[in-house]
């Protein structure tokens, strides 16, 4: 799992496990679709609506050199840079991203350990 560096009070560096978990398939996936688009986007951004049978879903968009948001986390790992929204941090820390490619359906999947619930189709989840 990725770390990324934080300052304790006394300015001593040190390591944090990271919030988001990105698996090899997952970072593969996220250096391919930005190698797609002209300029090339510095990383992908995660964040969550409130749509769906559950109450929460995923959403996943680009995010430009310079659009960067202020308190967005970040999670550089694998060679790719995941931005998590600041107000879907506390709902996906400690989530597994993956992608997952069958005959039936190519996506990201995430594997949440706080999810109290999830629809059917697997496209919303409650905490």
């Amino acid at each position: 799992m990725g770390s990324a560096r934080v300052l304790v009070a006394a300015n001593a560096p040190r390591t944090r496990k990271a919030a988001l978990e990105i698996t090899d398939r997952a970072a593969e996936r996220i250096r391919a679709l930005l190698g797609r688009k002209n300029p090339e986007p510095v990383g992908v951004r995660v964040g969550l609506r409130h749509r769906g049978c559950n109450g929460m879903s995923y959403t996943l968009n680009y995010v430009d050199e310079g659009k960067r948001a202020e308190f967005d986390e970040v999670v550089s790992d694998k060679g790719v840079t995941v931005f998590i929204d600041p107000r879907a941090l506390m709902h996906v820390v400690g989530t597994k991203m993956d992608f997952v490619d069958t005959e039936l359906t190519s996506e990201f999947v995430f594997s949440n350990p706080n999810a109290k619930g999830t629809c059917g189709c697997g496209e919303s989840f409650s905490v």
